[in-house]
């Protein structure tokens, strides 16, 4: 018994350890870019489309990261940006459907899937998931 505890709190400092890796290096890149204009520059880009999700311009660089690096990523983002409750679970929400889309698309070509029609579906479902909840919310 003891074994097995020892094992599962190696195992849990292990992967505490990795993602903190990854979380705290974008917390402070975002923290910084947030006391410069270039988050204003991004969300003003972004601002038009991610309203009707009922997101602020700001969620693009969360859903970026999320999509493209990892949602490890887009969890260190979260806290630097100001978010509503709402618009958080909104950003989770999306990001359960379609997350780290590279690293995913090359597991369905390797398993003979198609590509096109797995984003197409996964990025579909997480617009269509964000539209609903922001009407019924």
């Amino acid at each position: 018994m003891i074994e097995i505890v020892q094992g599962g709190v190696k195992k849990g400092i292990i992967t505490t350890w990795q993602l903190t890796k990854a979380v705290i290096p974008i917390y402070i890149v975002i923290t910084f870019l947030n006391h410069t204009p270039i988050i204003s520059i991004i969300a003003g880009y972004f601002e038009p489309l991610l309203q009707f999700l009922g997101l602020p311009g700001e969620a693009a660089l969360v859903l970026v990261m999320g999509n493209l690096i990892s949602p490890y990523a887009a969890v260190g983002s979260i806290p630097a940006l100001n978010f509503s409750i709402k618009e958080i679970t909104i950003l989770t929400l999306m990001l359960s459907f379609s997350h780290s889309l590279l690293l995913e698309s090359a597991v369905v070509k390797k398993m003979g899937g198609s590509l096109s029609k797995i984003n197409i579906l996964r990025v579909g479902m997480a617009v269509f998931s964000a539209l609903i909840l922001n009407i019924l919310w």
